[in-house]
């Protein structure tokens, strides 16, 4: 042990250039996150908003006492104004730009984790998403690449990361035992029932049968099997990072998943190494990821590095055995991810096999009805829908999961029609149209509406993406499964 610590924590030779990449990567990546909070945390989460970040903050608060700052980190404990907020999100894009630029870069990658982790603990359910987890967890290991450089505990807690994102997806859909995932008919559903297609998801759902289920069983391979490659010899990790990078290319060619598949990418690069990486224009210097020679810090990396590989096993070990800690707000590994860390990734487990479009609809006087519009959700069948990665529309993501009537959806969707009542400006911003621009409706109401995309035949002839039928007033519509 007294020879394995010193010989872990040495700078791996491999990975300089690929350190750099990575960093830079990140920094867009961060960017493109800060820039889309940017536009709408204060319709989520403002004063105003959907779910305000000071109501959610007096719960914590009342449940947590004079320990919540610290179970619950966010510099919002300090003043949750709609200006500290915006503030927060703008000062983000700034000092990814720094990062990318180079300038003072730990500095930086430290203020940026703090800023995602302080509106991550403030956005409530609009930030319960895997990727705010992933890009925490990325940003944090990036803090320690930057100032001790890519020893061999840092370049295997960034494997580990990528183990457990892309192992645990795959397992939590053999454990969910969904029929779709069973019958190898998941691809069939998925690019026209997800939660923001986009016009490549038109046209992946009209391949043929036999090539969707290739493509369901190349899933579940490069899921369940490829990932341990991560651990093997050189050969199989360049196999296992090329095929992770195909199967996030082909995501990102059907389906807008805002930066979760550029970031798996970015992860995927300490599974290539400086033989490979250098070979590309501007990447043959490494000089960014500085390699500072002091035993202090090389401690604390040690010391935090197994943090993270006991909350990542554990974590693994909770799902696995359904043994879960999730409801105890004091249990250790929930304070481990109150800062982002530990997390349990699992990607899409079930398929939903219909998809259903709920449509809001407003008036004075009871009879004449008029519709919001949302930005990147489908509307109508006359729309076809955007390209929008990495951007993360979270209101549009979110109505996503309101038709299975889950009463954990029923809260802040209940908010959001009182303050589309109220037509509070700030929540308004959030759609592409609001029928109602002077003054709120006197009535709502919600149509579910079935979705199906065209077949090339319809297209052809009709010129719409979409099919819709109308199923009926919401709730009281038949929920959708799952």
């Amino acid at each position: 042990m007294a020879r394995l610590l010193p010989w872990l924590l040495d700078t791996d030779e491999r990975y300089r250039v690929t350190s750099r990449l990575f960093i830079r990567v990140l920094a867009l990546i961060y960017f493109a996150a800060f820039f889309a909070i940017a536009f709408d945390i204060r319709g989520l989460v403002g004063e105003q908003g959907i779910l305000p970040a000071g109501d959610h903050l007096a719960y914590l608060q009342s449940g947590a006492a004079d320990i919540a700052w610290l179970r619950f980190p966010t510099l919002f404990w300090l003043n949750h104004s709609d200006t500290s907020l915006v503030t927060a999100a703008y000062a983000g894009c700034g000092f990814a730009v720094l990062l990318f630029f180079g300038w003072r870069p730990l500095l930086s990658s430290i203020v940026l984790f703090v800023l995602y982790l302080s509106l991550f603990q403030v956005g409530q359910i609009f930030f319960n998403f895997q990727w705010e987890y992933l890009l925490l967890e990325s940003g944090f290991l990036a803090i320690f690449l930057l100032a001790l450089g890519p020893s061999r505990l840092l370049v295997f807690l960034f494997h580990w990361l990528l183990f457990r994102l892309r192992f645990l997806s795959g397992l939590s859909k053999l454990l969910s035992g969904d029929p779709a995932w069973q019958s190898l008919t998941t691809l069939n559903h998925y690019f026209e029932t997800q939660p923001l297609p986009h016009i490549g998801s038109w046209y992946a759902h009209q391949l043929p049968d036999w090539l969707l289920k290739t493509g369901t069983g190349f899933t579940l391979f490069v899921e369940l099997v490829v990932p341990f490659f991560i651990f093997l010899p050189r050969p199989f990790r360049v196999f296992a990072a090329l095929a992770t990078i195909m199967i996030q290319v082909l995501i990102i060619l059907t389906s807008n998943h805002n930066f979760i598949n550029l970031l798996t990418i970015a992860l995927c690069l300490f599974l290539l190494d400086d033989r490979i990486l250098a070979r590309l224009p501007l990447l043959g210097r490494a000089d960014q990821v500085n390699r500072p020679s002091r035993p202090i810090g090389k401690v604390l990396l040690a010391v935090v590095a197994g943090a993270l590989i006991t909350a990542g096993s554990y974590s693994a070990y909770e799902f696995i055995t359904d043994r879960r800690a999730e409801t105890a707000w004091n249990a250790p590994v929930n304070w481990v991810r109150g800062w982002g860390l530990g997390n349990v990734y699992h990607v899409f487990p079930n398929m939903q096999t219909e998809r259903q479009e709920l449509v809001i609809e407003g008036s004075d006087d009871g009879r004449h009805w008029r519709a919001y519009r949302f930005k990147f959700k489908p509307n109508s069948p006359d729309e076809s829908p955007p390209f929008i990665v990495p951007w993360h529309p979270r209101l549009d993501w979110m109505m996503w999961f309101v038709p299975p009537q889950n009463p954990a959806m029923r809260r802040w969707f209940e908010q959001f029609m009182w303050r589309l009542h109220a037509n509070s400006p700030d929540v308004t911003a959030l759609l592409a149209h609001n029928p109602f621009p002077d003054h709120g409706p006197r009535y709502l109401r919600v149509m579910a509406y079935r979705f199906r995309f065209t077949s090339v035949e319809e297209r052809e002839r009709t010129g719409k993406i979409w099919h819709t039928t109308l199923l009926g007033e919401f709730p009281n519509v038949p929920p959708r499964v799952p």
